[in-house]
């Protein structure tokens, strides 16, 4: 084959340090396409980012020559210092070590994309620890609950 195409998705999620709830609705909108212009500024394409007072989600497009912990580092990264230096009462901002990065097939983008957008709602009704507990066993990832969210 003369050349490689690819379509890596992956559902990205990760919480704040202590699942404090740092993420204030009147930030998330700023802290969204901040998340994506890192995306951007490395090659990243964000199909979609949100979340809530705790985690975010991401959904992202990854080309094959970045590795996923080198990408999620580099969100992770860079967007904890510019919280915890530039924005207004968020100094000590931290996230938490560790995340959680599911495949996500061309045909269930519309799907995570919903997913993704109606956090809030969907946030009424379940805990980020059961959404969380439901993506592991969906994935069939066997995990210790002290390493997942000690």
């Amino acid at each position: 084959m003369a050349n490689t195409f690819t379509s890596l998705h992956f559902h990205i999620v990760f919480s704040t340090k202590n699942r404090d709830r740092w993420i204030r609705p009147e930030i998330e909108d700023d802290l969204w396409r901040y998340l994506g212009g890192i995306c951007r500024r490395h090659h990243i394409t964000a199909v979609q980012i949100g979340g809530v007072d705790d985690h975010v989600h991401l959904l992202l497009g990854v080309p094959p020559t970045l590795a996923l912990s080198d990408v999620v580092k580099r969100i992770k990264g860079e967007s904890s210092k510019w919280l915890s230096t530039e924005v207004k009462g968020m100094k000590g901002f931290a996230w938490q070590d560790g995340y959680g990065a599911f495949t996500v097939g061309k045909s269930q983008v519309a799907d995570t994309v919903r997913y993704i957008q109606t956090q809030r709602e969907h946030h009424t009704k379940v805990s980020f620890e059961d959404e969380y507990r439901k993506f592991l066993h969906i994935h069939e990832i066997q995990a210790d609950e002290k390493y997942i969210f000690g």
